[in-house]
């Protein structure tokens, strides 16, 4: 009896630890995320091929995944891009067009992309800005967030938020700060500002939440302007090596009126002047490339990056200088495309690149399938998937970019040879640019006879946006 007895007692014992210690190893067979978002970043990397771009970290993730070289985002600016990115769906269906309002408040039962992970048990948290908050004003608040995407949310804030005062703004007469060629090489080390923070803030939750399924996103602030990043940045870029983009001038007479988000052409700003501002972005990039690093560098010491899907990806692209333009809200193609790297372990594709023309809005599908997660009904774009296990295979979708407020409506669709913009139904102008010869976009074929019929087709195609 004592035998039978101590035997069932052990069996008991094995099977209640059995339970104990399943748990962690039941967690063990689902993917991670790491969300890595930047704020303003153009493609002007060096892993889209540009020699005087100093961003050795991003190149590195590039190394490790698939580069999409013609991703786009759907409407060049902050608020709109990212709730259209956050939910799947278009500007036309969240009917976010402007910085201030809430997705919420027209879609208040979407189930966001980090909502998703949250609700099938993966630990979600946010550090920094994944959703709209203005720059540099409301760094420190949480903004516009979401806080039903997450389990947890941190709002860091740096040196550079006591440093504004010092800025050298060019557009002081503008009032706002975060729309202003301003910039700053500031004193302070990498972990002191803000963008530093977030890197540590969210090393420190993949130490804590290591041994459960996480979707951690970390928004980093820079290259946002004012360009406030450590001085050793700044000596990365010579002044005397700063260059603007040239252009033939006759170029811009051919250009849509309402096409110019920046009038006049360069604020009016003298040459030397948008150099100067130009070495700013130019190092806040490199700064936040070397944040990116800390992050992947962690994934690799935590033993994270074989169970760890990466995204890298920038809410929209940056002019700087190209028809005379800055910043964002243009349709021209520095301004709608986005860099986006995509690393997934074990992809036998990782290290090359896509061609393909991609749209922010697949991300979410993407990812949740991935993830082997059902992405809810309503989303509106693919899933990559296919072109993550073979860049080169076959796809057909165009990408659609939008800028539609009161004073200037137009809607441009990329494919991997043209792009085509109508401004105010094509009433106020109608452009056409030739990617394979014209890769600037420095002359507008849309009245040219000879291209009638592929203006006729790609207006066809922009309807069906």
């Amino acid at each position: 009896m004592k035998t039978n007895f101590l035997a069932c007692l052990v069996a008991a014992l094995l099977v209640v630890a059995g339970v104990h210690g399943a748990e962690p190893n039941s967690w063990r067979g689902k993917t991670n995320v790491l969300f890595i978002m930047s704020d303003d970043l153009t493609c002007m990397l060096g892993c889209y091929g540009e020699k005087q771009m100093k961003t050795p970290n991003i190149d590195k993730l590039a190394k490790r995944g698939v580069l999409f070289e013609r991703a786009y985002c759907q409407y060049p600016l902050c608020n709109p891009s990212r709730a259209s990115l956050m939910t799947g769906r278009r500007p036309d269906t969240t009917k976010v067009v402007n910085n201030s309002l809430f997705f919420r408040k027209t879609l208040p039962d979407v189930v966001t992309l980090p909502e998703l992970f949250k609700n099938n048990g993966y630990y979600s948290a946010r550090v920094g800005k994944i959703y709209h908050y203005g720059v540099p004003g409301q760094i420190g608040t949480s903004g516009m967030d979401d806080p039903q995407s997450w389990n947890e949310f941190i709002n860091p804030r740096g040196h550079d938020k006591d440093v504004e005062k010092q800025v050298i703004n060019y557009m002081p007469n503008n009032g706002n700060l975060g729309a202003a060629l301003a910039w700053l090489d500031d004193e302070a080390n990498d972990e002191d500002e803000t963008d530093g923070k977030v890197a540590t803030d969210a090393i420190h939750l993949l130490e804590q939440h290591q041994d459960k399924p996480f979707f951690i996103a970390a928004g980093f602030y820079r290259p946002h302007v004012p360009e406030i990043s450590p001085k050793k940045y700044y000596e990365w870029y010579p002044f005397e090596k700063i260059s603007l983009p040239k252009e033939p001038p006759e170029h811009m007479a051919a250009i849509p009126p309402m096409a110019f988000h920046v009038k006049p052409p360069n604020y009016d700003l003298s040459e030397e002047k948008l150099r100067r501002f130009k070495r700013g972005y130019l190092a806040s990039v490199s700064f936040m490339d070397a944040q990116v690093g800390r992050l992947l560098d962690a994934l690799d010491r935590l033993k994270l990056a074989d169970n760890t899907i990466v995204v890298f990806v920038s809410d929209h692209g940056w002019m700087l200088g190209q028809h005379g333009q800055w910043q964002k809200q243009s349709l021209f193609e520095e301004s709608a495309r986005v860099p986006m790297i995509i690393y997934v372990p074990h992809e036998k594709s990782n290290g090359r690149k896509s061609s393909c023309v991609v749209e922010m809005i697949d991300i979410y599908p993407t990812i949740a399938e991935l993830c082997g997660l059902s992405a809810p009904a309503g989303f509106e774009g693919k899933s990559l998937a296919p072109l993550l296990k073979n860049p080169k295979a076959s796809w057909s979708k165009p990408a659609f970019t939008q800028v539609t407020t009161g004073e200037r409506n137009g809607r441009s669709v990329r494919t991997e040879r043209w792009r085509y913009t109508e401004w105010d139904d094509g009433k106020a102008g109608v452009q056409l640019y030739d990617h394979d010869s014209d890769p600037h976009e420095l002359k507008n074929l849309a009245k040219d006879p000879r291209y009638a019929k592929t203006v006729g087709e790609m207006k066809s195609l922009l309807k069906k946006s």
